[in-house]
Protein backbone atom coordinates (compact mmCIF):
# COMPACT_ATOMS: atom_id res chain seq x y z
CA UNK A 1 0.00 0.00 0.00
CA UNK A 2 1.44 3.17 -0.96
CA UNK A 3 4.98 1.88 -1.61
CA UNK A 4 5.95 3.53 -4.53
CA UNK A 5 4.73 7.40 -2.68
CA UNK A 6 6.16 6.04 0.45
CA UNK A 7 9.82 5.48 -0.99
CA UNK A 8 9.59 9.07 -3.71
CA UNK A 9 8.74 10.57 -0.43
CA UNK A 10 12.06 9.50 1.18
CA UNK A 11 13.81 10.44 -1.65
CA UNK A 12 12.66 13.52 -1.48
CA UNK A 13 13.85 13.83 2.56
CA UNK A 14 17.05 12.79 1.46
CA UNK A 15 17.70 16.42 -0.39
CA UNK A 16 18.62 18.14 2.39
CA UNK A 17 19.13 15.61 5.50
CA UNK A 18 22.57 16.05 4.93
CA UNK A 19 22.20 19.79 4.84
CA UNK A 20 22.58 21.83 8.88
CA UNK A 21 19.56 23.83 8.15
CA UNK A 22 16.83 24.45 6.05
CA UNK A 23 17.47 27.21 2.78
CA UNK A 24 15.68 28.39 -0.01
CA UNK A 25 17.90 26.08 -2.42
CA UNK A 26 17.52 22.90 -0.43
CA UNK A 27 13.96 23.34 0.31
CA UNK A 28 12.90 24.12 -3.26
CA UNK A 29 14.72 21.14 -4.63
CA UNK A 30 12.46 19.07 -1.89
CA UNK A 31 9.52 20.75 -2.66
CA UNK A 32 10.14 20.02 -6.12
CA UNK A 33 10.84 15.92 -5.68
CA UNK A 34 7.70 15.63 -3.18
CA UNK A 35 5.11 17.45 -5.77
CA UNK A 36 6.94 14.51 -8.55
CA UNK A 37 5.74 11.99 -6.34
CA UNK A 38 2.38 13.44 -5.73
CA UNK A 39 2.20 13.31 -9.31
CA UNK A 40 3.15 10.09 -9.88
CA UNK A 41 0.67 8.82 -7.71
CA UNK A 42 -2.08 10.10 -9.87
CA UNK A 43 -2.77 13.28 -7.48
CA UNK A 44 -3.86 16.11 -9.63
CA UNK A 45 -1.00 18.55 -10.82
CA UNK A 46 -3.28 21.54 -9.16
CA UNK A 47 -3.70 20.06 -6.11
CA UNK A 48 0.00 18.83 -5.72
CA UNK A 49 1.10 22.41 -6.27
CA UNK A 50 -1.49 23.70 -3.73
CA UNK A 51 -0.24 21.62 -1.14
CA UNK A 52 3.58 21.94 -1.90
CA UNK A 53 3.02 25.44 -1.65
CA UNK A 54 2.11 25.08 1.79
CA UNK A 55 4.96 23.20 2.25
CA UNK A 56 7.09 25.21 1.31
CA UNK A 57 5.73 28.55 3.29
CA UNK A 58 5.95 26.49 6.58
CA UNK A 59 9.65 24.94 5.88
CA UNK A 60 10.91 28.46 5.51
CA UNK A 61 8.63 29.79 8.15
CA UNK A 62 10.45 27.79 10.18
CA UNK A 63 13.86 27.80 8.98
CA UNK A 64 14.93 30.33 11.81
CA UNK A 65 12.77 29.58 14.56
CA UNK A 66 13.11 25.56 15.41
CA UNK A 67 17.00 25.50 15.08
CA UNK A 68 17.53 22.68 17.11
CA UNK A 69 15.48 20.21 14.86
CA UNK A 70 17.43 19.04 12.08
CA UNK A 71 16.27 19.65 8.65
CA UNK A 72 15.21 16.37 7.33
CA UNK A 73 13.00 15.19 10.51
CA UNK A 74 11.56 18.85 10.56
CA UNK A 75 10.79 18.83 6.44
CA UNK A 76 9.26 15.15 7.59
CA UNK A 77 7.00 16.68 10.42
CA UNK A 78 5.95 19.43 7.69
CA UNK A 79 5.38 16.76 5.22
CA UNK A 80 3.00 14.51 7.90
CA UNK A 81 1.01 17.07 9.06
CA UNK A 82 -0.41 18.99 5.34
CA UNK A 83 -0.77 14.94 4.52
CA UNK A 84 -3.05 14.40 7.13
CA UNK A 85 -4.81 17.51 7.02
CA UNK A 86 -5.08 16.77 2.60
CA UNK A 87 -6.99 13.92 3.68
CA UNK A 88 -9.33 15.26 5.64
CA UNK A 89 -7.65 16.07 9.59
CA UNK A 90 -9.34 13.61 11.71
CA UNK A 91 -11.77 10.59 11.56
CA UNK A 92 -15.06 11.05 10.72
CA UNK A 93 -17.02 8.56 12.43
CA UNK A 94 -20.37 7.04 11.59
CA UNK A 95 -23.81 8.26 11.88
CA UNK A 96 -26.14 5.37 12.98
CA UNK A 97 -28.54 7.11 15.12
CA UNK A 98 -31.65 5.95 14.38
CA UNK A 99 -34.20 3.43 15.09
CA UNK A 100 -33.41 1.85 12.82
CA UNK A 101 -30.74 4.03 11.18
CA UNK A 102 -30.77 3.48 7.60
CA UNK A 103 -27.17 3.17 5.73
CA UNK A 104 -27.20 3.55 2.23
CA UNK A 105 -24.18 2.29 -0.55
CA UNK A 106 -23.57 3.49 -3.73
CA UNK A 107 -20.71 3.07 -5.99
CA UNK A 108 -19.56 2.44 -9.59
CA UNK A 109 -19.74 -0.97 -10.90
CA UNK A 110 -17.44 -3.74 -9.55
CA UNK A 111 -15.91 -1.10 -6.83
CA UNK A 112 -16.36 -3.69 -4.09
CA UNK A 113 -20.02 -2.15 -2.04
CA UNK A 114 -21.69 -5.80 -1.96
CA UNK A 115 -18.19 -6.82 -0.21
CA UNK A 116 -17.80 -3.91 2.02
CA UNK A 117 -21.85 -4.15 2.84
CA UNK A 118 -21.02 -7.14 4.31
CA UNK A 119 -18.27 -5.98 6.15
CA UNK A 120 -20.05 -3.00 7.49
CA UNK A 121 -22.33 -5.07 9.17
CA UNK A 122 -19.85 -7.59 10.43
CA UNK A 123 -17.67 -4.49 12.29
CA UNK A 124 -21.23 -3.42 13.15
CA UNK A 125 -22.31 -5.87 14.96
CA UNK A 126 -19.15 -7.41 16.52
CA UNK A 127 -17.44 -3.83 17.41
CA UNK A 128 -20.14 -1.42 17.84
CA UNK A 129 -22.78 -4.39 19.50
CA UNK A 130 -25.65 -3.31 16.99
CA UNK A 131 -28.17 -5.64 15.11
CA UNK A 132 -27.60 -5.21 11.35
CA UNK A 133 -30.00 -6.17 8.63
CA UNK A 134 -28.65 -6.20 5.28
CA UNK A 135 -31.12 -5.42 2.26
CA UNK A 136 -30.16 -7.05 -1.32
CA UNK A 137 -31.44 -4.00 -3.72
CA UNK A 138 -29.17 -4.88 -6.62
CA UNK A 139 -31.55 -6.12 -8.88
CA UNK A 140 -29.34 -5.82 -11.97
CA UNK A 141 -26.35 -7.74 -11.49
CA UNK A 142 -26.71 -11.84 -11.79
CA UNK A 143 -26.07 -13.37 -8.76
CA UNK A 144 -25.77 -10.29 -6.67
CA UNK A 145 -28.34 -11.54 -4.54
CA UNK A 146 -26.66 -14.73 -3.87
CA UNK A 147 -23.16 -13.04 -3.11
CA UNK A 148 -25.11 -10.67 -0.15
CA UNK A 149 -26.53 -14.08 1.24
CA UNK A 150 -23.46 -15.85 1.21
CA UNK A 151 -21.53 -12.67 3.10
CA UNK A 152 -25.06 -12.79 5.37
CA UNK A 153 -23.73 -16.46 6.24
CA UNK A 154 -20.21 -15.43 6.89
CA UNK A 155 -20.99 -12.79 9.11
CA UNK A 156 -24.19 -14.29 10.88
CA UNK A 157 -26.13 -11.29 9.87
CA UNK A 158 -29.92 -11.69 8.66
CA UNK A 159 -30.37 -10.84 5.08
CA UNK A 160 -33.73 -8.82 3.23
CA UNK A 161 -34.38 -9.99 -0.14
CA UNK A 162 -37.28 -9.94 -2.72
CA UNK A 163 -36.02 -12.45 -5.37
CA UNK A 164 -39.53 -11.80 -7.67
CA UNK A 165 -39.42 -8.17 -7.00
CA UNK A 166 -37.16 -6.13 -9.20
CA UNK A 167 -38.29 -2.67 -7.66
CA UNK A 168 -35.16 -1.67 -5.41
CA UNK A 169 -37.14 1.24 -3.37
CA UNK A 170 -39.77 -1.15 -2.46
CA UNK A 171 -37.63 -3.41 -1.70
CA UNK A 172 -35.71 -1.28 0.62
CA UNK A 173 -38.79 0.35 1.98
CA UNK A 174 -40.33 -2.73 3.10
CA UNK A 175 -36.92 -3.78 4.46
CA UNK A 176 -37.19 -0.61 6.91
CA UNK A 177 -40.12 -1.67 7.96
CA UNK A 178 -39.32 -5.15 8.54
CA UNK A 179 -36.61 -4.07 10.62
CA UNK A 180 -38.88 -1.86 12.86
CA UNK A 181 -40.81 -4.77 13.63
CA UNK A 182 -38.55 -7.11 14.35
CA UNK A 183 -35.57 -5.52 16.40
CA UNK A 184 -33.02 -4.34 13.76
CA UNK A 185 -31.11 -1.47 14.58
CA UNK A 186 -28.96 -0.45 11.37
CA UNK A 187 -30.65 -1.23 7.65
CA UNK A 188 -27.32 -1.82 5.39
CA UNK A 189 -29.29 -1.22 1.37
CA UNK A 190 -26.50 -2.91 -0.83
CA UNK A 191 -27.51 -1.29 -3.93
CA UNK A 192 -26.50 -2.00 -7.84
CA UNK A 193 -23.18 -0.31 -9.28
CA UNK A 194 -23.69 2.35 -11.81
CA UNK A 195 -22.12 5.05 -14.17
CA UNK A 196 -22.28 8.22 -13.38
CA UNK A 197 -23.39 8.50 -17.24
CA UNK A 198 -26.08 6.44 -16.80
CA UNK A 199 -29.04 8.63 -16.25
CA UNK A 200 -31.51 6.13 -15.27
CA UNK A 201 -29.62 4.25 -12.89
CA UNK A 202 -28.41 7.62 -11.33
CA UNK A 203 -32.11 8.73 -10.81
CA UNK A 204 -32.92 5.46 -9.24
CA UNK A 205 -30.29 5.90 -6.50
CA UNK A 206 -31.31 9.76 -6.02
CA UNK A 207 -35.23 8.44 -5.77
CA UNK A 208 -33.36 5.75 -2.60
CA UNK A 209 -31.68 8.51 -1.08
CA UNK A 210 -34.88 10.78 -1.11
CA UNK A 211 -37.54 8.66 -0.37
CA UNK A 212 -34.84 6.54 2.68
CA UNK A 213 -34.21 10.06 4.08
CA UNK A 214 -31.05 7.54 5.15
CA UNK A 215 -29.33 8.79 8.17
CA UNK A 216 -26.02 8.21 6.44
CA UNK A 217 -24.82 8.08 2.39
CA UNK A 218 -21.92 6.54 1.98
CA UNK A 219 -19.84 6.30 -1.80
CA UNK A 220 -17.90 3.30 -2.09
CA UNK A 221 -14.65 3.88 -4.54
CA UNK A 222 -11.98 1.75 -5.67
CA UNK A 223 -8.54 2.94 -4.82
CA UNK A 224 -7.02 1.52 -7.55
CA UNK A 225 -8.40 3.98 -9.96
CA UNK A 226 -6.83 6.21 -8.67
CA UNK A 227 -7.36 9.98 -9.95
CA UNK A 228 -10.44 8.71 -12.07
CA UNK A 229 -12.11 7.35 -8.39
CA UNK A 230 -11.83 11.07 -7.76
CA UNK A 231 -14.08 12.72 -10.63
CA UNK A 232 -16.21 10.06 -10.08
CA UNK A 233 -17.00 10.46 -6.52
CA UNK A 234 -17.23 14.64 -7.63
CA UNK A 235 -20.16 13.42 -10.12
CA UNK A 236 -21.65 11.27 -7.35
CA UNK A 237 -21.92 13.46 -4.73
CA UNK A 238 -23.30 16.42 -6.72
CA UNK A 239 -26.19 14.19 -7.91
CA UNK A 240 -26.59 12.56 -3.95
CA UNK A 241 -24.96 14.29 -1.82
CA UNK A 242 -23.26 11.62 0.31
CA UNK A 243 -21.62 11.49 3.64
CA UNK A 244 -18.52 9.98 3.21
CA UNK A 245 -16.36 7.83 1.37
CA UNK A 246 -15.29 4.52 1.50
CA UNK A 247 -11.52 3.41 -0.13
CA UNK A 248 -11.74 -0.23 -1.30
CA UNK A 249 -8.76 -2.50 -2.77
CA UNK A 250 -5.90 -0.51 -0.55
CA UNK A 251 -3.86 -4.20 -0.27
CA UNK A 252 -3.39 -3.89 -4.16
CA UNK A 253 -1.42 -1.54 -6.45
CA UNK A 254 -2.52 1.57 -5.17
CA UNK A 255 -0.69 4.62 -5.81
CA UNK A 256 -2.61 6.89 -3.31
CA UNK A 257 -4.64 9.17 -5.61
CA UNK A 258 -7.54 8.65 -4.75
CA UNK A 259 -6.61 8.59 -0.18
CA UNK A 260 -4.92 12.28 -1.00
CA UNK A 261 -7.26 13.98 -2.69
CA UNK A 262 -10.77 13.16 -2.91
CA UNK A 263 -11.36 15.34 0.50
CA UNK A 264 -9.48 18.34 -1.08
CA UNK A 265 -11.84 17.52 -4.60
CA UNK A 266 -15.42 16.49 -2.95
CA UNK A 267 -15.25 17.86 0.71
CA UNK A 268 -16.14 14.51 2.17
CA UNK A 269 -14.03 12.56 4.50
CA UNK A 270 -13.11 9.08 4.57
CA UNK A 271 -14.73 6.79 6.72
CA UNK A 272 -13.59 3.50 6.18
CA UNK A 273 -11.14 1.86 4.15
CA UNK A 274 -10.87 -1.85 2.94
CA UNK A 275 -8.54 -4.26 2.07
CA UNK A 276 -8.70 -8.17 0.94
CA UNK A 277 -12.10 -10.17 0.79
CA UNK A 278 -11.85 -11.20 4.91
CA UNK A 279 -15.20 -9.66 6.90
CA UNK A 280 -12.51 -8.23 9.71
CA UNK A 281 -10.47 -6.62 6.90
CA UNK A 282 -12.21 -3.03 7.55
CA UNK A 283 -11.02 -0.01 9.51
CA UNK A 284 -12.35 3.31 10.37
CA UNK A 285 -10.30 5.75 8.40
CA UNK A 286 -7.43 8.14 10.63
CA UNK A 287 -5.89 10.78 8.33
CA UNK A 288 -2.65 11.13 10.62
CA UNK A 289 -2.09 7.27 10.76
CA UNK A 290 -2.34 7.14 6.66
CA UNK A 291 -0.03 9.75 6.94
CA UNK A 292 2.38 7.75 9.48
CA UNK A 293 1.98 4.52 7.05
CA UNK A 294 2.94 6.67 4.20
CA UNK A 295 6.12 8.25 5.46
CA UNK A 296 6.97 4.62 7.11
CA UNK A 297 6.30 5.45 10.53
CA UNK A 298 4.08 2.81 10.88
CA UNK A 299 1.10 2.68 12.60
CA UNK A 300 1.77 1.20 16.41
CA UNK A 301 -2.08 2.59 17.66
CA UNK A 302 -4.22 0.27 14.74
CA UNK A 303 -2.03 -2.25 15.01
CA UNK A 304 -2.35 -2.49 19.00
CA UNK A 305 -6.44 -1.87 18.31
CA UNK A 306 -6.73 -4.48 16.13
CA UNK A 307 -4.87 -7.10 18.57
CA UNK A 308 -7.32 -5.58 21.24
CA UNK A 309 -10.75 -6.66 19.31
CA UNK A 310 -9.14 -9.99 18.64
CA UNK A 311 -8.21 -10.83 22.42
CA UNK A 312 -9.76 -13.12 24.16
CA UNK A 313 -9.20 -12.19 28.18
CA UNK A 314 -10.30 -15.75 29.06
CA UNK A 315 -8.47 -17.40 26.83
CA UNK A 316 -5.49 -15.82 27.49
CA UNK A 317 -5.45 -16.10 31.24
CA UNK A 318 -5.72 -19.92 30.83
CA UNK A 319 -2.86 -19.69 28.55
CA UNK A 320 -1.06 -17.76 31.05
CA UNK A 321 -1.47 -20.13 34.12
CA UNK A 322 -0.12 -23.24 31.59
CA UNK A 323 2.87 -21.41 30.39
CA UNK A 324 3.76 -20.25 34.17
CA UNK A 325 3.46 -24.41 34.69
CA UNK A 326 5.24 -25.26 31.84
CA UNK A 327 2.34 -26.97 30.28
CA UNK A 328 1.72 -25.14 27.03
CA UNK A 329 0.91 -26.93 24.00
CA UNK A 330 0.61 -26.92 20.43
CA UNK A 331 -2.72 -26.83 21.01
CA UNK A 332 -1.92 -23.33 23.01
CA UNK A 333 0.06 -22.29 20.26
CA UNK A 334 -2.64 -23.27 17.48
CA UNK A 335 -5.14 -20.82 19.75
CA UNK A 336 -2.63 -17.97 19.61
CA UNK A 337 -1.95 -18.45 15.30
CA UNK A 338 -5.59 -18.26 15.13
CA UNK A 339 -5.62 -14.79 17.10
CA UNK A 340 -3.08 -13.52 14.84
CA UNK A 341 -4.71 -14.61 10.92
CA UNK A 342 -8.18 -13.14 12.51
CA UNK A 343 -6.12 -9.45 12.53
CA UNK A 344 -6.18 -9.33 8.96
CA UNK A 345 -3.15 -9.34 6.08
CA UNK A 346 0.00 -10.39 7.12
CA UNK A 347 2.24 -8.27 5.92
CA UNK A 348 -0.22 -5.08 6.15
CA UNK A 349 0.17 -6.03 9.87
CA UNK A 350 3.63 -5.95 9.62
CA UNK A 351 3.58 -2.73 7.45
CA UNK A 352 1.77 -0.81 11.12
CA UNK A 353 5.25 -1.76 12.74
CA UNK A 354 7.95 1.13 12.23
CA UNK A 355 10.56 0.94 9.62
CA UNK A 356 8.72 -2.95 8.72
CA UNK A 357 7.16 -1.60 5.54
CA UNK A 358 10.12 -0.95 3.67
CA UNK A 359 11.83 -4.81 4.76
CA UNK A 360 8.75 -6.62 3.81
CA UNK A 361 7.73 -4.22 0.76
CA UNK A 362 9.87 -6.88 -1.72
CA UNK A 363 8.74 -9.87 -0.04
CA UNK A 364 5.86 -12.15 -0.67
CA UNK A 365 4.40 -12.50 2.70
CA UNK A 366 0.63 -13.60 3.50
CA UNK A 367 -1.22 -15.54 6.11
CA UNK A 368 0.00 -18.99 4.13
CA UNK A 369 3.12 -18.69 6.07
CA UNK A 370 1.22 -20.23 8.90
CA UNK A 371 0.36 -22.90 6.63
CA UNK A 372 3.28 -25.68 7.17
CA UNK A 373 3.31 -24.96 11.02
CA UNK A 374 -0.73 -25.90 10.77
CA UNK A 375 -0.18 -28.73 8.57
CA UNK A 376 2.14 -30.31 11.10
CA UNK A 377 -0.14 -29.45 14.27
CA UNK A 378 -3.05 -31.04 12.31
CA UNK A 379 -1.18 -34.23 11.20
CA UNK A 380 -0.48 -34.77 15.10
CA UNK A 381 -3.17 -36.93 17.27
CA UNK A 382 -5.42 -35.49 19.63
CA UNK A 383 -2.61 -36.64 22.51
CA UNK A 384 0.45 -35.73 20.73
CA UNK A 385 -1.23 -31.84 20.26
CA UNK A 386 -1.58 -31.76 24.32
CA UNK A 387 1.33 -33.52 25.42
CA UNK A 388 4.41 -32.82 22.69
CA UNK A 389 6.78 -35.18 25.24
CA UNK A 390 5.23 -37.97 23.72
CA UNK A 391 7.03 -36.61 20.22
CA UNK A 392 9.23 -40.08 19.48
CA UNK A 393 11.36 -40.13 16.13
CA UNK A 394 8.48 -43.18 15.17
CA UNK A 395 5.55 -40.43 16.28
CA UNK A 396 7.63 -37.96 14.28
CA UNK A 397 7.86 -39.99 11.15
CA UNK A 398 4.31 -40.57 10.91
CA UNK A 399 3.76 -36.88 10.97
CA UNK A 400 6.04 -36.24 8.94
CA UNK A 401 3.97 -38.50 5.89
CA UNK A 402 0.87 -37.08 7.26
CA UNK A 403 1.55 -33.79 6.44
CA UNK A 404 3.83 -34.16 3.29
CA UNK A 405 6.61 -32.32 4.59
CA UNK A 406 10.14 -33.56 5.72
CA UNK A 407 11.14 -34.92 8.52
CA UNK A 408 14.04 -32.44 9.17
CA UNK A 409 11.06 -29.88 9.09
CA UNK A 410 9.16 -31.58 11.56
CA UNK A 411 11.89 -31.44 13.64
CA UNK A 412 13.25 -28.36 12.99
CA UNK A 413 9.36 -27.04 14.06
CA UNK A 414 9.36 -29.22 17.23
CA UNK A 415 12.53 -27.88 18.37
CA UNK A 416 11.76 -24.22 17.72
CA UNK A 417 8.53 -24.47 19.43
CA UNK A 418 10.56 -26.34 22.73
CA UNK A 419 12.87 -23.02 22.71
CA UNK A 420 10.02 -20.77 22.61
CA UNK A 421 8.06 -23.05 25.00
CA UNK A 422 11.04 -22.87 27.65
CA UNK A 423 11.49 -19.43 26.99
CA UNK A 424 7.90 -17.99 27.55
CA UNK A 425 8.17 -19.98 30.83
CA UNK A 426 11.25 -18.70 31.75
CA UNK A 427 9.33 -14.34 31.23
CA UNK A 428 6.41 -15.25 33.04
CA UNK A 429 8.12 -15.40 36.55
CA UNK A 430 8.35 -11.87 36.21
CA UNK A 431 9.94 -10.51 32.96
CA UNK A 432 6.28 -10.83 30.80
CA UNK A 433 5.48 -13.39 28.22
CA UNK A 434 7.71 -12.52 25.05
CA UNK A 435 9.77 -15.47 23.24
CA UNK A 436 7.43 -15.51 20.19
CA UNK A 437 9.80 -16.87 17.05
CA UNK A 438 8.88 -15.90 14.00
CA UNK A 439 11.25 -18.31 12.52
CA UNK A 440 8.44 -20.91 13.71
CA UNK A 441 6.27 -19.60 10.66
CA UNK A 442 8.25 -21.00 8.13
CA UNK A 443 7.65 -20.62 4.44
CA UNK A 444 6.01 -23.36 2.31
Amino acid sequence: MFNNLSDKLDLAFKTIKGDSRLTEINVAESIKEIRRALVASDVNYKIAKEFTDKIKDEALGTQNILKSVKPGELMVKIVMDELTELMGGQSAGINIKGAPAVVLIAGLQGSGKTTFSGKLAYYLKNKKSKKPLLVACDVYRPAAIDQITVLGEQTHVTVYKEPENKNPLEIAQNAVKHAKANGYDVVIVDTAGRLSIDEDMMAEIESLKNNLQPQETLFVVDSMTGQDAVNTAKNFNDRINYNGVVLTKLDGDTRGGAALSIKYTVGKPIKFVSMGEKMETLDVFYPDRMAQRILGMGDIVSLVEKAQSEFDEKEAKKIEAKIKKNKFDFNDFMVQLNQIKKMGDLKSLMGMIPGMSKITKDLDIDNSAFSKVEAIIQSMTIEERGNPDLLNMSRKNRIARGCGKSIHEVNQFIKQFEQMKKMMHTFSKGQGMRGFNPNMLGKN
